[in-house]
């Protein structure tokens, strides 16, 4: 993303959860907001207040066990902001408090960690000359390794891990808020998405498939600045002889894995199409297989990598 705010900044990651989770329906959802700053902290949290969240930033760990309990004070989904800024903040004394949230009958808890690489952490800290809040007497770069090395041990409690170093801000809170919509308990939420090959796979993809076996609509100059959004250029794609055999194949694939994923309880499915240039063969897979997972009933998001 090009603009961190106070924490801000996607691989990711699905820790597996806890023996004692509740199930989503529990009378209060709590989502503990984690991670390095500028991964996408400030993102996070305000997309989850857009949802219908009430969000407290940093209130200190020892209170936030206390706090979940108050219902008479807080809403019943809660977003909890905790980084190395706030008070008494210690990985061990964390993770006790995600324990002792998850120990509650009437609680159901969400650990979300923001990360990114240290590369880009850097170059959005330089953008905004904001101070890293670990680099206060020392370089930059070794304040963002520093904490990067600190936080590491979280992945261990954390049910979801969001790498944005390849997301835009309106990419990272279009995950975020799919993953935490409050009807995600009974819904299953699909994201098609087309990438360049050249540009790196997106790390948020959970099904990945290389449709650079088709013919390249790039080699015809009529077609070169068009996309796969583009009738002459799905009309070139679909005279490709091996096209109907692909999407049948994928169909068959993946229309008994939807329902399957919705009942383990899977709330958010990213199906990436890759090619060359990122913007015919998959921008044209992603499309045509997102309308076709609308038909089976599925809230279904198409995203274009490389031309949003």
């Amino acid at each position: 993303m090009s603009q961190p705010s106070d924490s801000d900044t996607a691989t990711v990651d699905r820790a597996a959860s806890p023996s004692s989770r509740k199930p989503q329906n529990a009378a209060r959802q709590i989502v503990l907001v984690t991670g390095l700053a500028g991964a996408g902290m400030t993102t996070a949290l305000k997309t989850l207040e857009d949802q219908g969240y009430e969000v407290i930033d940093n209130l200190p760990l020892g209170l936030i066990p206390a706090a979940a309990q108050r219902s008479e004070l807080f809403s019943r989904r809660l977003a909890l902001g905790v980084d190395t800024r706030t008070h008494d903040f210690g990985i061990d004394r964390l993770g006790q408090v995600a324990d002792e949230l998850r120990g509650l009958p009437d609680v159901s808890l969400s650990v979300l960690l923001m990360v990114a690489d240290a590369e880009v952490l850097q170059r959005r800290f330089t953008e905004t000359r904001r101070r890293h809040p670990m680099a206060q007497d020392r370089p930059l770069m070794d304040g963002i390794r520093a904490e990067m090395a600190l936080l590491e041990p979280l992945r261990r409690i954390a049910d979801l891990v969001i790498d944005s170093s390849q997301m835009t801000i309106h990419q990272c809170r279009a995950l975020i808020a799919g993953h935490f919509a409050e009807d995600n308990a009974a819904t299953l939420r699909v994201c098609t998405t087309s990438f360049s090959f050249k540009h790196g796979i997106p790390r948020d993809a959970d099904l990945l498939f290389d449709v650079r076996f088709l013919r390249n609509p790039h080699w015809e100059p009529a077609l070169r600045q068009h996309t796969g959004r583009d009738s002459d250029v799905a009309a070139y794609i679909e005279d490709d002889p091996d096209l109907p055999d692909f999407l049948a194949h994928l169909k068959a694939l993946l229309e008994p894995l939807l329902p399957r994923y919705r009942q383990e309880g899977k709330a958010y499915l990213t199906i990436a199409f890759g090619c060359t240039g990122g913007q015919h063969r998959s921008v044209y897979l992603a499309e045509t297989m997102g309308r076709w997972v609308r038909e089976k009933g599925y809230d279904c998001t198409i995203r274009h990598r490389e031309l949003d």
